[in-house]
C-alpha cells in the first residue's frame, strides 16, 4: 500500500500532467471570474477532477476540500486538501511559476505537504517529522530529492532578503516590510525559497486554507516558521508570514501591523 506521502506525490504528478496538457493551449481555454474576483479556468477544474480521482480511489473513505469543487464528508479525521493551480493569473499568462499543490491534514494537524512548478520541473515535499525536500519531475517521475534548509544567521528585517506574493494585488499589506527589507525577484513561490535558503522572509499577501497547507509542513520541516498577520499558526484565510526564523517572523509581523516603532 502507498504511505500517504506517496499518494500526494503521485495525484500531484496526475495533477501537473494535466495542468501541462492545458497549458499548451491556452489560447483556446476558456477562463471566467468568480464571485470573489479571482479567474477560474476549466483547467483549474480539470486538474483538481483528476486529482480527486486519484486520492478517492487510493483511499476512499479520507474527505477531500478542493478549492474548485468544495467539499466531501468524512468521518475518520484525515482531509486532502488541494489548490489545482496556485496563481491562475500566472497561468493564463503564460507564465512558468503557476504550482500545483496537494497537503493531507490528519485530525487538523497538516501531516503531508507536495508542491509542483510543473512547467520548470521541480518538487518540494515534507512529512512532519521526517524534514523537508527538493527534487525534480522527470517523464513523470519525481527524481533526485535532496534535504532543504533555510539559511543561517541572525540579522534582523532590516536588509532581509524578502519575496511578496502576489506581484499585482494586496502589496499594501507588505509595503512597511518592503521598505526596510531587501525585495527580491522570485523564480518560484517564494515561502519555498525561503525553506531552502534562498530568501529570508516571504509574504503571501491572501488566500485560504488550501493556498496555505502544504507550505505550512514544508516551511518548518526545512526548520522556518509562519503565522498570519493575524496571529493564527495553523494555515487558514488571510495573509501569512514565513521566515527563517522565530525572531525574524516576530520583528516582520510587527513591521506589518505597525508596531515596530512602539518597540523597545
Amino acid at each position: 500500500m502507498e504511505t500517504d506521502l506517496e499518494l500526494a506525490q503521485r495525484a500531484a504528478l496526475t495533477g501537473a500532467a494535466e495542468a501541462l496538457r492545458h497549458f499548451a493551449v491556452l489560447a483556446d481555454l476558456p477562463q471566467e471570474t468568480k464571485k470573489d474576483g479571482t479567474v477560474v479556468t476549466l483547467a483549474d477544474r480539470a486538474v483538481e477532477h483528476a486529482i480527486r480521482d486519484v486520492l478517492t480511489t487510493a483511499r476512499p473513505d479520507d474527505a477531500i476540500l478542493g478549492e474548485e469543487h468544495g467539499e466531501t464528508a468524512s468521518a475518520n479525521g484525515r482531509r486532502w486538501i488541494i489548490d489545482p493551480i496556485d496563481g491562475t493569473v500566472l497561468f493564463v499568462r503564460g507564465d512558468d511559476r503557476w504550482l500545483v499543490l496537494i497537503a493531507l491534514e490528519v485530525d487538523g494537524e497538516v501531516t503531508v505537504g507536495v508542491q509542483i512548478v510543473p512547467v520548470q520541473g521541480l518538487v518540494w515535499w515534507a512529512v512532519r517529522g521526517q524534514g523537508a525536500y527538493r527534487g525534480r519531475v522527470a517523464d513523470g517521475v519525481i527524481v533526485g530529492g535532496e534535504r532543504i534548509q533555510v539559511a543561517g544567521g541572525s540579522s534582523g528585517a532590516a536588509g532581509s532578503r524578502l519575496g511578496v506574493v502576489p506581484l499585482d494585488w494586496g502589496r499594501e499589506i507588505a509595503e512597511p516590510l518592503i521598505a526596510v527589507a531587501d525585495e527580491r525577484p522570485w523564480p518560484v513561490h517564494p515561502p519555498l525559497l525561503v525553506a531552502q535558503g534562498d530568501l529570508d522572509v516571504a509574504v503571501q499577501t491572501g488566500g485560504q486554507i488550501w493556498d496555505f497547507a502544504a507550505s505550512s509542513v514544508i516551511i518548518p520541516e526545512a526548520g522556518g516558521c509562519y503565522r498570519g498577520l493575524n496571529g493564527q499558526d495553523r494555515p487558514g484565510a488571510g495573509p501569512f508570514v514565513f521566515a527563517r526564523d522565530a525572531e525574524l517572523l516576530d520583528e516582520s509581523l510587527r513591521i506589518l501591523r505597525g508596531e515596530a516603532a512602539r518597540i523597545g
